[in-house]
């Protein structure tokens, strides 16, 4: 198998609407972008703990609330409870959604997939706000990029 170089993910353009793709994901699935990237690593770790959570997130702006939150969300479940004598904390895994959202953004990354324009599937069509109607220009623009 050959090695990945940085020219390998130029000539892809793998992340040549990153932004406008993460943007698209966490407005709507009411998460933030630190979210969004936090849950992209969680899934290259596959089976976590807490503490892996903690490392993860020392990069990204500081959410007391955000373990809980995507907990309750059900973007991560508990994989294996403690059991209090050999198992000393719980181990946690991607919810099947949160999969389901990150191999979606790959998917839209490498062109496999456009994203929504439907007002029904993607509330930035609405163009509540101006940087929805910016947004929705970014998005058109997206999907009309065939080399990406």
């Amino acid at each position: 198998m050959r090695r990945l170089e940085a020219k390998d993910l130029k000539e892809m353009n793998l992340v040549k609407h990153y932004r406008i793709i993460r943007q698209w994901a966490a407005k709507n699935n009411n998460l933030t972008s630190a979210d969004i990237e936090l849950l992209i690593y969680l899934d290259c770790i596959d089976i976590f703990s807490k503490i892996d959570f903690k490392m993860g997130a020392y990069s990204y702006s500081w959410d007391n609330r955000r373990w809980n939150r995507l907990l309750q969300e059900d973007w991560i479940k508990v994989w294996r409870q403690r059991n209090h004598t050999t198992q000393k904390y719980n181990l946690y895994k991607m919810s099947f959604k949160g999969k389901q959202l990150i191999n979606r953004i790959y998917r839209i990354m490498l062109g496999e997939e456009d994203i929504p324009t439907s007002e029904r599937r993607n509330v930035i069509m609405l163009g509540r706000t101006y940087t929805d109607t910016v947004l929705k220009t970014s998005i058109n623009n997206v999907n009309k990029d065939k080399h990406r």
